[in-house]
């Protein structure tokens, strides 16, 4: 009778809801897909200088990949150095006639090195027969020509050579010289003063001054334009009229330029806060801090005869380079970065105490949130086995499946997962001893105080190995922990109950706590959400009608379904006359709870008690998405798929998976100074900018994190995530729901 009562309250609301809420597009319209076919992506390979006191100041590649840096100190070259593991600048001493000069500078003609020292142009390649003197003794710029004719500048004067003789000579009046170069086309040579851009014409050995202006710092030659860095941007001037073509560029990440090369036909700048490429579009590739340069102030940038960017800074060599791949050769690698050095008691985990990026010193350490990371690392192997048939992602779950069933076992209350368990005598060294208890076994320890979005991590895991395992062993030890979990929740009247027989502070799916809260509070439609999918799951796997009866009161008698269905839009900071604990839940937009929403919508959708609710969440998800949208958030948006709807905006989920850095090391990160993004006024969203960052030049962080996060200043290189959850598994689950294809060869 009671079941009766609640299934018409629940109809009644059904009927509301419906009435109110539009419905979304027909399932009918095709999902595209997206082409796995190689892209490039960039990474960097660091080396450092080995002397504090060493200056840099010119860099390039040879054709047979050879590297030399000029330094304060004679030529340099590059020792080791792979992806991840950096190497040094040591000095070069391969051909010991050239270590006896004073080097003074160097380029690259036809791929071969040529020198400037205190006497002559000279080269190594060519038979060495390329030898011309000069009459400048502190001669530092140089620059070759088409007929393999030099200019040379001490920096107060220029001499012209030709045919192995100076042929032309002149002070350079009233200004400095920085630099020069030749025009590949004209043949014509192009002197950058610190006031003053002039060109020197071969054919009537003619110095004209085409351009003046103030704070000049680079520049390059490009096909139609000089582009001229300047200490407060860059400006372009036109190679015919000399006039400027524009006012001067300063919407970039940063404006004091010390470098600027075209490589590829794209412009590269050098600045005293990082490299940047400008894209076509108008915006910026931004190359700063360790995870690509072993320094900020950039001194040169240079293309590699290998298609790499060479970007020297003032504490050694970035090398960028760009490796064809597809998203699956991406995932392959980062398959090998989480069983290498991310897998601890089958728990995803992250690395820690590690010495400045070397990942080999760091070690494993526990979190909070072992439950949910590893539910998201054990749900993308799922996928993954899914669509491949893959032995070691089939391997892969059921060791991180016995560390999820040991949460259950090492504590002595029923049904109650812990957050992590570690071997006794390792929790003195952790910051919070307190939540450690003792098992019965002397042995190991256990993490008490379990949360909410463990719970739903948990029916998230559990429910897709049930879902898509084969094997049966796997697939009902996976629905024992479903019944486990949800039969401890509705025998604790809706709650966590923790060793201490207290509800957890987070484990809370109980009437009274839930809509105590004022209905714009999110954790009111969060917790109702959650709780209903976790039922749905429950009863779709086990068929205790218990579960199914649970659900509907709660979404008939309590309001869950009208909490749950509430628009986004409607979610806010609590009012004035709010209680105290409602008011902290709501002081700002919470992005864990986007995550503890879209885990939870796996259950909440696909296993609806039937389809008038799965339409009606479809409508949920779909209006949270939209409010989504500006965080171009991957997994948000490969999980909106699952819906059917054809809009959920896959190119931006590749962009997030393209964007990602392969280096998931926590560096050093600012983009608070940058001139090239726009801010935003505090909000309760805390979107800073305007448009949000690709994820290789913000921090790195998981699902729960703030994609508008702009800075991370502290703990430079001291720890490496996992890709386990922030990439694997928006990549499987989208290759599971067909909307990434698997790789194509063309």
């Amino acid at each position: 009778m009671r079941r009766k009562i609640f299934h018409l309250l629940f109809l009644t609301h059904i009927f509301y809801l419906s009435c109110s809420t539009p419905h979304t597009e027909s399932l009918s319209n095709p999902q595209p897909v997206y082409r796995d076919t190689t892209y490039l992506q960039d990474l960097s390979i660091k080396f450092y200088k080995q002397n504090d006191d060493l200056e840099l100041s010119r860099v390039f590649m040879d054709r047979n990949g050879v590297i030399q840096v000029m330094s304060s100190e004679g030529l340099l070259r590059t020792h080791a150095g792979r992806f991840l593991h950096p190497g040094e600048l040591i000095a070069d001493r391969t051909y010991r006639p050239i270590t006896g000069k004073v080097i003074k500078n160097i380029l690259i003609c036809e791929e071969q090195f040529v020198y400037l020292d205190d006497e002559a142009v000279l080269s190594n390649a060519w038979a060495g027969k390329l030898f011309v003197k000069h009459g400048l003794r502190d001669a530092r710029h140089f620059a070759v020509g088409k007929r393999f004719d030099f200019l040379v500048s001490d920096g107060q004067s220029l001499e012209y050579l030709s045919g192995n003789e100076v042929i032309w000579r002149r002070s350079m009046s009233g200004d400095e010289v920085l630099n020069v170069k030749c025009d590949s086309n004209s043949g014509n040579f192009w002197v950058l003063g610190s006031k003053s851009l002039s060109v020197f014409s071969p054919e009537d050995k003619n110095l004209r001054r085409v351009f003046e202006g103030a704070g000049f710092t680079a520049f390059t030659i490009t096909n139609g334009q000089v582009v001229i860095g300047t200490g407060n941007g860059y400006q372009t001037v036109d190679k015919t009229s000399g006039k400027p073509t524009g006012e001067t560029f300063t919407r970039l990440p940063w404006t004091e330029i010390t470098a600027v090369e075209e490589i590829n036909g794209n412009l590269w700048f050098g600045s005293s806060k990082g490299a940047f490429m400008l894209k076509p579009d108008g915006n910026f590739d931004y190359y700063f801090g360790e995870r690509w340069l072993p320094g900020n102030q950039v001194k040169h940038i240079s293309p590699g005869t290998d298609g790499s960017v060479l970007i020297l800074t003032d504490q050694g060599l970035g090398k960028i380079i760009f490796e064809e791949m597809t998203l699956h050769d991406k995932a392959m690698y980062f398959e090998k970065q989480v069983r290498d050095r991310h897998i601890r008691h089958g728990f995803n985990s992250g690395l820690t105490a590690m010495e400045k990026g070397n990942v080999n010193s760091g070690r494993l350490k526990d979190s909070d949130n072992d439950g949910l990371w590893t539910s998201m690392y054990l749900a993308g192997q799922v996928f993954r086995y899914a669509v491949t048939g893959s032995a070691k992602a089939l391997q892969n779950c059921r060791e991180s499946l016995d560390a999820m069933e040991r949460l259950y076992s090492i504590n002595p209350v029923p049904g109650f997962p812990s957050r992590s368990f570690e071997r006794s005598g390792y929790i003195e060294r952790l910051s919070d001893p307190e939540r450690w208890q003792h098992s019965s076994d002397p042995e190991w320890d256990w993490k008490a105080t379990t949360s909410s979005d463990e719970a739903i991590g948990h029916f998230f895991a559990f429910g897709v190995i049930a879902d898509l395992i084969d094997d049966a062993e796997l697939k009902n030890r996976a629905i024992t922990l479903i019944d486990t979990l949800a039969n401890h929740i509705i025998s604790h009247d809706m709650y966590l109950v923790d060793y201490d027989g207290k509800p957890t502070t987070w484990g809370r799916w109980n009437p009274e706590y839930v809509n105590a809260r004022p209905v714009m509070v999110g954790d009111r439609k969060l917790n109702s959400s959650n709780i209903v999918g976790m039922l749905q799951t429950a009863y779709h796997f086990t068929g205790k009608e218990k579960y199914k009866e649970q659900a509907y009161e709660l979404m008939a008698k309590h309001g869950y379904l009208e909490n749950l269905m509430r628009p986004m839009s409607e979610i806010g900071t609590a009012p004035d006359d709010a209680d105290d604990w409602s008011k902290m839940l709501s002081a700002s937009w919470n992005h864990s709870d986007d995550e503890m929403y879209y885990v939870g919508y796996w259950g909440l959708y696909n296993h609806a008690f039937d389809d008038s609710l799965k339409s009606m969440y479809k409508e949920a998800i779909i209006d949270h998405w939209q409010y989504e949208r500006p965080e171009k958030e991957g997994l948000w948006n490969i999980m909106t798929a699952m819906t059917g709807t054809p809009e959920f905006d896959l190119e931006e989920a590749i962009w997030y998976l393209k964007e990602h850095p392969m280096d998931l090391i926590d560096w050093a990160i600012a983009n608070s100074h940058r001139k090239d993004i726009e801010f935003m006024e505090s909000n309760f969203r805390r979107q800073t900018i305007k448009e949000v960052l690709p994820p290789d030049e913000r921090p790195v962080q998981r699902h729960n994190g703030n994609m508008f996060n702009l800075d991370r200043l502290h703990s430079n290189g001291l720890s490496e995530h996992s890709a386990g959850d922030i990439w694997l598994l928006p990549y499987w689950m989208g290759r599971y729901l067909g909307v990434i294809s698997p790789p194509v060869v063309d």
